[in-house]
């Protein structure tokens, strides 16, 4: 009988295989585009709100509009909240499946470092933000208001730095986030949910399970779900759970892995998810972002962020206990369990990306008004404190990179080399042997080439050094 085979660490961090090393990449540049338009919404809301025509700011954002029949009469700012946002999640919902059914999250080993990292970056900034409060004698409603990252807007730093970052790492913060973004939901829906209108919330379900058993069925159309997803997402807004939550158990129930059998090249949930991302990206996010950061701003308000404990404890849970949680949660995993990184990464690299998942904006900002939605003026102070602990994040996390950066570009060109021309970097098939045959050859005509190149060069210095 043969010994058992020695089980491997997971190298959550390490090389990923070169399909999803693409996918990762074509992931990522979408969310950048969509983090750069992110940033220039919210500097567009900042500068329109703190201006002399922010009274039409105002006007836009209050204006209501939609069926008051349906219980749909929303300002254009709940509109964007809760409507618009409904996309951002269904994306969200697409991505945790993707990654439960064919990433890290697939294997509960290696899924453990990502999973206990997002626990831990959410768990210790709402530790932060109650001692501040504890001590300040503010309020606890803001709890999880530090407890998000922001997704685009950090991938939208790690494009400014460079794009020499390794994919390994890039992927870790990618993988994490969608981890934040699940127990982000499950917190909205668990602590903010209110009065809820059971016969909406069945009618909810009910719709959900038709969705689930068209797709099941096989049956095609956006003429089919657009409608019906509209429905479901109008019936959970009445229910009283956030309406976002529809969008995200819609993704959910996409299928994300392909029938070979059938000759599918994609999935349905890369399909749905490389049609409805730029939309996501776009247009929804930018839009909530444009009606929700147009927060008044003031030499006296930025100081009242670092004196006030509701607003204190969100900066400094996005700068200190994202980055204290995040590091400690994977420094843990790593020490205790077979779970461990990258022998091609460092500890200061993973600080740097905990640095960077405080930026904590789009989730943020709905959770702040969530949780102090009868208060407008707490609202528009937590609003400030999360724009500023996003941007110290930003900028202390810009920093780290940019100091790690000269080890970064080395390990990007590690990865990039393809010294034989094939278009497969070359790390991708050190273990064939018609690689190395071909490296050989291409040696061997190179030093051929210099040979020629001497024997010329010898020539004519000979040439040169006879008599005139």
């Amino acid at each position: 009988m043969p010994a058992p085979a020695p089980r491997k660490n997971h190298k959550v961090l390490g090389r990923l295989s070169l399909p999803e090393r693409t996918f990762v990449a074509d992931a990522l540049r979408t969310e950048t585009v969509g983090g750069v338009l992110l940033l220039a919404a919210a500097i567009a809301a900042l500068i329109w709100a703190n201006t002399p025509i922010r009274e039409s700011y105002e006007s836009v954002r209050d204006f209501h509009v939609g069926p008051a029949a349906l219980g749909l009469d929303l300002s254009i700012e709940h509109w964007a909240a809760d409507g618009l946002l409904a996309v951002f999640f269904f994306v969200a919902g697409i991505e945790l499946k993707r990654e439960l059914v064919a990433g890290d999250l697939r294997d509960p080993r290696a899924a453990a470092l990502p999973v206990v990292a997002a626990l831990s970056g959410m768990a210790v900034p709402a530790l932060v933000y109650t001692l501040v409060n504890v001590t300040g004698g503010g309020s606890f409603d803001g709890w999880a208001v530090p407890t998000a990252t922001d997704i685009a807007f950090a991938l939208a730093v790690l494009a400014v730095i460079g794009t020499s970052l390794p994919s390994s790492l890039r992927a870790f913060l990618l993988t994490l986030a969608v981890v934040d973004d699940l127990f982000a939901i499950l917190i909205i829906a668990v602590f903010f949910t209110e009065n809820l209108n059971f016969a909406a919330l069945g009618g909810a379900a009910v719709g959900l399970g038709v969705f689930w058993l068209l797709l099941r069925r096989g049956v095609r159309g956006w003429y089919v779900y657009v409608p019906l997803a509209l429905v479901i997402w109008g019936l959970m807004y009445n229910s009283g759970v956030h309406a976002t939550i529809a969008g995200v158990a819609m993704g959910l129930m996409l299928r994300c892995t392909t029938r070979k059998d059938e000759g599918e090249q994609r999935s349905p949930g890369e399909r749905i998810e490389h049609l409805v991302r730029p939309l996501s990206a776009g247009l929804a996010v930018p839009l909530f972002a444009l009606f929700s950061a147009g927060v008044a701003v003031s030499g006296g308000a930025l100081g009242e962020v670092f004196t006030r404990p509701e607003t204190l404890g969100v900066v400094l849970g996005l700068v200190v206990g994202k980055a204290v949680g995040i590091f400690g949660g994977t420094w843990l995993t790593a020490r205790f369990t077979r779970a461990s990184l990258s022998d091609d990464l460092a500890w200061p690299d993973v600080f740097a990306v905990s640095s960077l998942a405080g930026i904590g904006f789009t989730v943020s900002l709905l959770i702040g008004e969530l949780a102090f939605a009868g208060d407008k003026a707490l609202t528009d102070e937590v609003k400030a404190a999360v724009l500023m602990g996003s941007l110290i994040a930003a900028v202390l996390s810009g920093v780290l990179l940019k100091i790690r950066n000269a080890k970064y570009r080395r390990l990007w060109e590690d990865e990039e080399r393809d010294e034989d021309l094939d278009g497969i970097p070359d790390i991708y098939e050190q273990d064939n042997p018609a690689y190395h045959l071909r490296m050989a050859e291409i040696h061997e005509r190179k030093a051929a080439e210099h040979r020629r190149l001497a024997e010329v060069t010898g020539g004519a210095s000979e040439g040169n050094d006879g008599p005139a």
